[in-house]
């Protein structure tokens, strides 16, 4: 398997899922303004969405979206518990919290990205954004990760968008159980080494 990334993205989630999964697998970095890989790959062949994350499989196939790459993943390595089994209602909660995460926070921060956002936009955003994290914070506390004590793809996800959050200038001291969360998961092997491996610490 081979991860197309750009260091510090959403394409992280997935590179902390491979790390935690203990599979094998390549990466290679895009430049997304030139859509071209490390190797001089023409990007727009290999994912026509132009976006990362992209993971090319052994046999060729590529799967494009972070969360459905992070699962299949998952599901590569069930002895690891990243995902619940297929099927079962834990699947289903899993599902959600990727969704929510994808929909209501990870676009939400699209604005402090954008030179063109208006003060306007970036204002509705925040506030967007305090709201999902005062609920995210409520159903940390007491608990290490989203799904209970068991870290999942969820929590590599979360992680991920919650590090934009200096971006945008969010000090995240505000949600206690947040803050606490987004230390324990910087502080776990395989998201240390795949924050190494794109040159973020």
């Amino acid at each position: 398997m081979k991860l197309f990334y750009k260091s510090g993205s959403c394409s992280l989630a997935p590179h902390i899922v491979l790390k935690e999964s203990g599979v094998a697998f390549q990466t290679e970095a895009v430049d997304l303004k030139s859509k071209q890989t490390a190797s001089g790959a023409d990007y727009w062949q290999i994912n026509p969405k132009g976006y990362v994350p992209a993971l090319m499989l052994d046999s060729g196939e590529v799967i494009t979206e972070g969360p459905a790459i992070s699962q299949y993943i998952a599901d590569q390595a069930p002895q690891k518990k990243l995902a619940p089994a297929n099927g079962t209602i834990e699947r289903t909660r899993l599902q959600s919290w990727l969704t929510f995460i994808g929909t209501e926070m990870h676009k939400t921060f699209a604005p402090f990205f954008n030179p063109k956002a208006t003060q306007e936009w970036k204002d509705i955003a925040m506030a967007n954004l305090e709201r999902r994290l005062g609920y995210v914070d409520q159903q940390l506390t007491g608990r290490s990760y989203l799904m209970g004590e068991d870290f999942t793809v969820a929590d590599a996800y979360l992680f991920t968008v919650l590090s934009w959050a200096k971006y945008a200038k969010i000090d995240l001291s505000r949600w206690p159980a947040v803050q606490a969360f987004q230390a324990r998961v910087a502080a776990r092997p395989a998201v240390q080494a795949a924050l190494k491996d794109e040159g973020l610490i």
